[in-house]
Formats: structure tokens, C-alpha cells, sequence
């Protein structure tokens, strides 16, 4: 029975509810009316549900595809503006106990080379990621509980938030680490992160058994209620994501809305981002042997429309994408993206040798972060390292309130801009730092209330002076 606000896993993601949508979706995805109205519907920026956003993906009209590629469009401006926050991932560690199928880490793979950074060797990456201009990080680590045991991380993390070198600093850590337990969310909440990630990877609950042949990660109800427990814990931002290619893309598109429908019946706050991956090559993974593979143009209508449908939420594309995929999709939904990303553990102090298969994956836009800047702002995007709503404790509800009334935008813009210019001060080339300028110009006009502007620019010109971290 599909229940939103049970605790159970196979209520709140009910495989019955799923097929019925798909079968409903799949007899009226050629309803104009139908989908006339769900579009109208769309337009008050209410979100949609599942059922509803289903059928806008299955929708194989021209003319509709092109309304709702535009309405996906024009809501991410509403909401998010032009701004595109940046962040990179660091691996602390690749031991890993789970046995998963599509990730190189799995404990069976006895040719990988093992690393878990000591606290010195973390501090040496920070000092790298800070000397490329990154404010704001995600930690990643396989599930050990010898070798990555919670005190580690948040270990790890006090050292992230210790290094301040030259003019950087680590403003906002957020996890991506096995599921675990409401007194280990609490012990992270207490170490100061930002955002909870933890990827289902496949909603569906068969194939995920499979999937997982071993470990604890087996256990797919554990795994599936764990923003229950992170939010029993204290930890009121939390990220959803599956890995698409592992299931047919129709369910997890699906199951990921019930899921996010689901906090938000039982918490009062959706999640405060989702990640859209694909599966990539990895040391032993040959992602051909996955026949779920979605094409470059079933990504971008997927990612347009989990932005109609929940239009308040964060969503995350990384450098799993090439630069051409990422130009592409990036128009319809997309507020954050990883730049300059190593997803080998210590890849971002000490080059990566030929040798070393420690990566989870392969990059695919190997581009460096001032290379990715200025494509941003090519485009007309405002790249921000604003970390403020997490500092000033604008987190759950209150973000998602201020979100949802689009008042977000008195305090994102010229936090934003701020923070640009620290970037463009401290890192940036000649080049990406004169389009910055003139970007920063033009945008500070765009900042609605008269006061917030004359804030914004007194402290542009402070930052300019030397000094650092203004923020509304």
C-alpha cells in the first residue's frame, strides 16, 4: 500500500504505485488536454507529483516537449536566478565492506589500490582545493567501519574547517557516506556539515538486493529510510540522487519524487537537493554491461522535469558529464555543479600517476575550475562559492520557506557576487577575472532592494582592499 508518510520503506516507495504510474503515464502521455492542464498547473510553481511529472516525461509531443523544456527553463530562473553554485568532491578513503556491482570500491576488487588519507594528508588536499578557489567540498568515503569508522570522518571534517591558507577557507563540508544511525546523524550535525548526500542508487527494490550482493548496504530498507533517521537526528538538509543506467530510468524517475514527497509529508522539507548521476566507467566496471543507459537527450528531459516538479530543490550535476552534455542540460534545472573534480583519493595534491586506479569513476569534463568559471560566465552564469545560508542558519524550513516565496534572491545575488569577486581576487586568470568584472557590473543592477545593493557594492569594494567573507 503506498502510504507517504509511513516510516516504511516499501510504503513510501511502493513498487504497485510505481507500475501503476508508469502504465498511467504511458495511456495519456498523448492527452494534450491532460497535459495542458498539468502544465498549467506547473506554471503557479506549486511543484507536481509524481504521477503528474511522469507523464510530462513520457509526453512524446513536439510542441509540449518545447513547452515544458521552456516552463523547466523559466522556473529555475524564478527560483535560482542565473547563479550556478561550484563545489568539488574529496575522497577520504576507497575501503569499502559492501559488494556493490557498479563501483569499483566493492571489497572483491583485489587489484585497486587502497588509500585512506591521514589527517595531514587531508590537510595538504584542502590546502590544493583552497588554492583553486573552492569554498565548499563533499567527502566522500566507501563503508568501513575498521577502516572509515564515524569518528574518522568527523575527524576529517574538524581538520577540513581548521585550514585557513592564505586567503581560503572551507565554509561548508557536506557528506556523501554510507547510511547509519540516528546517534552518528547527530554526531555530524554536531560537527558542523551542510548537507546529508546519500544516493539510493535504484529505487527498485529487486534489482538493489542484486545490485548489493554484500555488506551492510545489502539491507535496501536501511538504506532507503535513512533521511528519516539523518532527519531524527538533527540534520535537516538532505540530498536524494539515483545513479541512472543501473534500472530503467521510468521507475527511478518515479521513485525519486515519492521519495521527495515523502519527506515533505513527513518532515515538512523536501530535500535540499537532488543529484542527477549516470553511470561511468571505473577500474573494473564496464558501464555497456547496464543496458538501462539513457541518451543525452533523455538526461536533459529527465533533469527538466524533476525541476517542475519540485522547483524549490537544489539540483546537482557533476563531472561525470562531459562539457558538451553539461552546456546542454544545465539551462533546465541545474544550480550546482563540481569544477576541477579528482575523484581519486589525494588526487588533488599529489598528480595522479598512471598507476593509481583509486578513482570511483572517470571524469569526464576534466576542465579546471577557472576554465569552468569562465565557461559559466561565457554563458551568462554567475558562478557563486556563497556558502551563507548554511552559516547563518537559513537550513530545512527556513531555507525552503524563504525558497518557495522567491525571497531567496535579496539575500543569494549579491552573495553571490561576493563571493565571485573573492574568486576572481585571490585565483582567477587575467582573462576569466575581466569577465568576471564586467559580469559583476551588470548583475549588481539586478540586486532588488535599494539598501542590499549599496551593501553589496561598498563591500565589493572592500573585498577589493584585501579583506574577505561578507555575507547577507
Amino acid at each position: 500500500m503506498y502510504n507517504p508518510k509511513s516510516l516504511k520503506a516499501e510504503e513510501f516507495i511502493s513498487h504497485d504505485e510505481i507500475l501503476d504510474t508508469l502504465a498511467y503515464a504511458d495511456a495519456h502521455k498523448n492527452n494534450v488536454e491532460l497535459i495542458n492542464q498539468i502544465l498549467e498547473k506547473a506554471k503557479k510553481c506549486k511543484g507536481l507529483s509524481h504521477r503528474e511529472a511522469m507523464l510530462l516525461l513520457d509526453c512524446d509531443i513536439p510542441e509540449k516537449n518545447a513547452e515544458i523544456f521552456a516552463l523547466a527553463e523559466q522556473i529555475k530562473k524564478d527560483f535560482y536566478g542565473n547563479r550556478i553554485v561550484m563545489f568539488a568532491p574529496l575522497y577520504l578513503s576507497n575501503y569499502c565492506v559492501n559488494g556493490c556491482v557498479y563501483c569499483p570500491y566493492h571489497a572483491i576488487n583485489k587489484h585497486i589500490k587502497r588509500k585512506k588519507l591521514t589527517q595531514e594528508e587531508i590537510a595538504k588536499e584542502v590546502i590544493a582545493l583552497q588554492d583553486m578557489g573552492h569554498k565548499r567540498l563533499a567527502i566522500e568515503s566507501g563503508e568501513d567501519p575498521i577502516n572509515n569508522p564515524i569518528e574518522y570522518i568527523l575527524e576529517s571534517i574538524k581538520t577540513i574547517y581548521s585550514i585557513k591558507h592564505k586567503n581560503g577557507a572551507i565554509r561548508r563540508v557536506n557528506v556523501n557516506i554510507a547510511a547509519t544511525t540516528v546517534e552518528n546523524y547527530r554526531k555530524l550535525k554536531e560537527a558542523g556539515i551542510g548537507t546529508y548526500i546519500l544516493f539510493q542508487e535504484t529505487y527498485h527494490k529487486e534489482s538493489y538486493e542484486k545490485l548489493h550482493p554484500k555488506g551492510p548496504k545489502h539491507n535496501y530498507a536501511y538504506h532507503t529510510e535513512a533521511m528519516d533517521r539523518a532527519m531524527e537526528g538533527g540534520i535537516d538538509d538532505v540530498g536524494l540522487g539515483v545513479l541512472f543506467g543501473l534500472e530503467r530510468y521510468r521507475y527511478e524517475f518515479a521513485g525519486l519524487l515519492m521519495h521527495a514527497e515523502h519527506l515533505e509529508a513527513v518532515h515538512g522539507v523536501g530535500p535540499h537537493t537532488i543529484s542527477v548521476p549516470r553511470i561511468r566507467r571505473a577500474d573494473d566496471i564496464d558501464p555497456s554491461v547496464f543496458d538501462n543507459g539513457i541518451d543525452d537527450d533523455t538526461f536533459a528531459k529527465i533533469v527538466a522535469c524533476i525541476r517542475i516538479a519540485v522547483p524549490y530543490t537544489g539540483m546537482i550535476m557533476s563531472t561525470r558529464e562531459s562539457k558538451e552534455c553539461r552546456e546542454k542540460v544545465i539551462h533546465y534545472g541545474i544550480s550546482q555543479i563540481s569544477g576541477g573534480s579528482k575523484t581519486s583519493v589525494g588526487g588533488y595534491d599529489t598528480p595522479e600517476a598512471e598507476d593509481d586506479n583509486s578513482s570511483q569513476f572517470e571524469v569526464s569534463d576534466n576542465r579546471t575550475l577557472d576554465e569552468v568559471v569562465r565557461w559559466l560566465m561565457q554563458m551568462g552564469y554567475i558562478p557563486s562559492f556563497c556558502t551563507a545560508c548554511y552559516r547563518e542558519g537559513r537550513t530545512g524550513d527556513r531555507f525552503m520557506s524563504l525558497c518557495k516565496n522567491l525571497q531567496i534572491h535579496n539575500c543569494c545575488l549579491p552573495n553571490a557576487l561576493m563571493t565571485l569577486k573573492e574568486y576572481l581576487m585571490d585565483y582567477a586568470s587575467p582573462e576569466t577575472r575581466k569577465i568576471g568584472e564586467e559580469l559583476i557590473k551588470k548583475e549588481l543592477n539586478h540586486i532588488p532592494m535599494p539598501k542590499v545593493h549599496d551593501i553589496c557594492n561598498d563591500n565589493l569594494h572592500r573585498i577589493e582592499q584585501g579583506l574577505r567573507d561578507f555575507r547577507f
